[in-house]
């Protein structure tokens, strides 16, 4: 897609185009474009965006860069220059589109394009820096940073652009002491990665042990870490030595291993492995003890059942408690056909998913690896990646006949979550499209807290324990851990329904207690289809819910009673 196609796909259709085709002629040859009316047409193309904030700026971002490309006079450098002495007039605009200009630059540099007028540009960039220190042009301070650092602007840059004179030997005394004075407000305002970030750019190093405390003292402990990798291994040190006084052992442990520090703190390196290994033991994570012993070569905890012994554990609800007789795990066409004739013959099932966390920013979530279907008594574990794999029809088959059935109740917690990530995981599949007879148990209650732990604790009297929520859902085969969790996670919500009816919760009236209604929280139907339909299919589609409202009322209060027999 080129930039013609990618900027009119920022635009509606149905806007005024005249914008947009003055855009796209001036966008394409910059010769002649001065830079405010760049960040003009740059504006309309953001203003005229029928996507999200997010998905529009980066799109921008993209062509931002290509842009320098099509000869802005006198230069790119230079152009951006000038650009950044206009966007305040741009006002709310102004913050967004200088981050975006300033990086577009800096990757135009950096992959080695022509620097003409790069000097010039640099005496901007420090008469720029100099107008927004005084006052009279307003950035905010992160775009100052940027400023400096995508121009490289120098000490002596700055004093030449305070006194317009040669550098030939010229000392930045008075530079040094302007930027000095700066750094000083920026720290009295308790700006601290700013000031840090200056005193980096600039290779000051005067500043003490006492500057470090102020920073700590505010709780500023990445302004405080980047500064002690400046100065180095002293600094560093007493940063480790006072995130131990402070109780702050994971912050020094960090120091330690992103600094290579280790010979010189081996206890604190230790301890903090150890802890680790004890806070898996109080959480109940035996699983795991093992794993962190083996990989921090901690000889002295070999012995778990020792270790185990002499933690303190807290007191968690257990399967076992549930009068469940089997988990059954569900990997191919045979058994989930079985379980499916199983299931239909429930009135009431609790649903839950799991999948494994993605922890990189930006990066999309990983696909719903299991799906949690349990009855009174028995639990079904569906691998949804391999049958999805293997047999989608018949996964998407038997599903619609749980998912879409009007006969079983479905109980789930938070379910939207779920139902939005199925959707997404598994899009081909028709069963996700839409859900019949479905109570999400978390609607039922006011003011849930401690999510679906803390609530059976409210109603069963134990919690869950939930530590391994995070863990890697995806590893063939499960843990026995991973498949007691996930049991229990869809089982208790069954057995959390069977106590609702006889539950009361506080009201203001006189008497305290008032019966829990959850037959009214019961969605008959829930459509996921995010496909777009004709009008018509629309007017149908209304004609035919009029219709079945009435059958469908007669079917929920018949589940209702059947299910309170």
């Amino acid at each position: 897609m080129g930039v013609d196609e990618k900027l009119l796909h920022l635009h509606n259709q149905n806007k005024v185009r005249h914008p947009l085709a003055v855009s796209r002629h001036a966008l394409c040859d910059l010769s002649n474009v001065s830079p405010v009316v760049f960040l003009y047409l740059l504006k309309e193309c953001y203003v005229y965006g029928t996507c999200k904030a997010t998905a529009k700026f980066r799109v921008l971002q993209q062509q931002a860069y290509g842009f320098l490309y099509n000869d802005p006079q006198p230069g790119a450098a230079i152009f951006v220059a000038q650009c950044l002495y206009v966007l305040p007039i741009f006002e709310s605009h102004c913050e967004g589109f200088s981050h975006l200009i300033i990086s577009a630059l800096r990757h135009f540099l950096k992959v080695g394009n022509d620097m003409n007028g790069i000097y010039k540009a640099k005496l901007l960039a420090a008469k720029l820096f100099l107008a927004i220190v005084d006052g009279t042009l307003h950035h905010e301070e992160r775009v100052l940073v940027k400023i400096l650092e995508v121009f490289d602007v120098s000490l002596s840059n700055i004093e030449k652009a305070m006194y317009d004179v040669d550098e030939k030997g010229h000392t930045c005394q008075t530079a040094k002491v302007l930027v000095e004075q700066y750094i000083s407000r920026l720290v009295d305002s308790q700006s601290y990665m700013t000031a840090v970030s200056l005193l980096e750019h600039f290779s000051f190093r005067e500043s003490g042990e006492s500057f470090l405390l102020k920073m700590l003292e505010s709780k500023e402990y990445r302004a405080a870490e980047k500064w002690a990798t400046f100065m180095g291994k002293p600094i560093l040190c007493t940063l480790v030595r006072e995130y131990v006084n402070r109780k702050l052992l994971k912050h020094a442990f960090d120091v330690i291993r992103q600094n290579n520090i280790r010979e010189e703190f081996p206890e604190i390196y230790r301890q903090y492995k150890e802890r680790q290994v004890y806070l898996a033991m109080e959480a109940g994570y035996m699983e795991k003890v093992e794993e962190l012993c083996e990989r921090y070569s901690l000889e002295g905890f070999i012995n778990v059942k020792e270790l185990e012994e002499s933690i303190p554990t807290h007191r968690y609800l257990q399967l076992d408690e549930l009068s469940i007789k089997e988990v059954v795990w569900v990997d191919e066409m045979n058994s989930l056909l079985d379980a499916t004739f199983d299931i239909e013959e429930c009135k009431v099932v609790g649903v839950d998913c799991e999948w494994k966390p993605n922890y990189e920013k930006g990066c999309p979530p990983n696909k719903v690896s299991i799906m949690q279907i349990a009855s009174d008594n028995k639990v079904y574990i569906l691998d949804l990646i391999k049958l999805n794999g293997d047999a989608p029809d018949v996964l998407d088959d038997c599903l619609t006949r749980i998912l879409h059935s009007p006969r079983v109740l479905k109980l789930g917690y938070n379910f939207q979550c779920d139902v939005k990530q199925l959707a997404i995981s598994y899009g081909q599949l028709q069963c996700f499209k839409h859900y019949d007879m479905l109570l999400d148990i978390q609607n039922v209650f006011k003011e849930p807290r401690g999510g679906l732990s803390g609530l059976t604790k409210k109603i069963l009297g134990t919690g869950l324990n939930k530590t391994r929520r995070n863990s890697n859902w995806e590893q063939r085969p499960l843990t026995q851990f991973q498949l007691e969790y996930a049991a229990l996670d869809a089982a208790v919500l069954v057995h959390i329904f069977r106590h609702v009816r006889g539950y009361t919760q506080p009201t203001g009236d006189q008497d305290g207690h008032s019966k829990i209604e959850w037959k009214s929280h019961i969605a008959s139907h829930i459509d996921n289809s995010n496909s777009k339909i004709s009008k018509k299919e629309v007017k149908k589609r209304k004609a035919k819910a009029k219709t079945d409202k009435a059958s469908q009322s007669a079917e929920t209060k018949e589940l209702t009673e059947q299910t309170l027999s």
